[in-house]
C-alpha cells in the first residue's frame, strides 16, 4: 500500500482511470505515483490518480486532470458515452470508455489530493520534462483534455493521456524542446510544485514507434517518500495537436512499463477523425 501511495504521489495525477488493478472492472483504493513531480499524483490503485501532479515528491504528474486542470483543461465526467453533441474538436479526440477492449478509460478528473499547476524544474534545461509532468504539457497549451487508462490485460498497468491544441508552431517547438531536454537531462532533476519536490533520475531516450508527424519518448525513474517508480512517457504531435502519454506500473513493481502501441495508435486515429 506504501508504494502505491507514493506512486500516486510520483506519477501523473491525471491517472485518473478505474485503474482496476488487475482484468476486474472495480477500481482499487490504494494509490500509485504521480508523474506531475509532487507528492500526490495519480496512480492511485484502482483509479490511476488523475495525472495532475505526482505526488509529494514524484514525478510531476502528467496532464492535469480529465476535467479541472490547468488553465482551459477540460475533459468529460465519466467517458461511456462519447463526447456531447457540440463538443470541441479536442473533446471529440480524447478517448473514451469502450474505445479500448481490455482498458478501463475514466475522466473522472485530477487526484483531489494533488497539486495544482506546473512544476518547476531544478535545472532550467529540463523545465520541458517538468511541464510535461504537470497540468498542461507546456505553458503554450491552449486546452488540455485528459483521460485516465487503467489496463484489465497488465497488473497495475495504468496510463495517463492528453490532448492537447497549440499554435502548430509552438507544437514543434514542443518536440524539439523536448528532445534537447532528454538529452541534457540523463542526470535526472528535481522539480517541485506547490512546495512538494519529486526527483526524476536515469532519464533516457527510448525508441517507440508511433504514427503522428513526429514524437519522442523517454524513460524515468520517479522517486518520492522512499519509493521509486518507473515511467515511460511519449509525446506525438499531430498536426497543431499534442498527444501525451505516461505510463507506469502502480502496484509498485519492478518491470519497467510501456505505453500499450494499442493506446497510442487509437488516441492518434481519434485525434486524425475529429479534424
Amino acid at each position: 500500500m506504501k508504494a502505491r501511495t507514493a506512486t500516486a504521489v510520483l506519477l501523473p495525477a491525471l491517472l485518473s482511470a478505474t485503474v482496476g488493478c488487475g482484468s476486474t472492472n472495480t477500481p482499487a483504493s490504494g494509490k500509485g505515483p504521480d508523474p506531475k513531480g509532487s507528492a500526490s499524483a495519480p496512480g492511485q490503485s484502482a483509479s490511476a490518480g488523475s495525472a495532475g501532479s505526482a505526488g509529494a515528491s514524484g514525478p510531476e504528474g502528467s496532464s492535469g486532470s480529465a476535467g479541472t486542470g490547468g488553465s482551459g483543461d477540460t475533459g468529460g465526467t465519466g467517458g461511456t458515452t462519447g463526447p456531447k453533441p457540440g463538443s470541441s474538436r479536442l473533446e471529440r479526440s480524447a478517448l473514451q470508455q469502450g474505445d479500448l477492449a481490455g482498458y478501463q478509460i475514466s475522466a473522472n478528473g485530477k487526484n483531489p489530493n494533488a497539486p495544482d499547476g506546473q512544476p518547476q524544474a531544478d535545472r532550467k534545461a529540463c523545465q520541458p520534462l517538468a511541464d510535461i509532468m504537470g497540468d498542461k504539457p507546456d505553458p503554450a497549451a491552449r486546452e488540455t483534455v485528459n483521460r485516465g487508462i487503467g489496463s484489465q490485460k497488465q497488473l497495475g498497468l495504468a496510463v495517463s493521456a492528453s490532448v492537447s491544441s497549440y499554435a502548430e508552431s509552438d507544437a514543434k517547438t514542443l518536440i524539439a524542446r523536448l528532445k534537447d531536454a532528454v538529452a541534457a537531462c540523463a542526470g535526472g532533476f528535481t522539480a517541485t510544485v506547490e512546495k512538494q519536490s519529486g526527483t526524476y533520475r536515469d532519464v533516457k531516450a527510448a525508441d517507440y514507434k508511433t504514427g503522428g508527424d513526429e514524437s519522442v519518448s523517454w524513460t524515468t525513474t520517479a522517486a518520492a517518500e522512499g519509493v521509486t517508480a518507473q515511467v515511460h512517457l511519449v509525446v506525438v504531435r499531430q498536426g497543431d495537436t499534442v498527444v501525451r502519454l505516461m505510463a507506469l506500473n502502480v502496484t509498485g513493481g519492478r518491470q519497467t512499463p510501456q505505453v500499450p502501441h494499442e493506446v497510442a495508435d487509437k488516441q492518434l486515429q481519434k485525434v486524425r477523425a475529429a479534424r
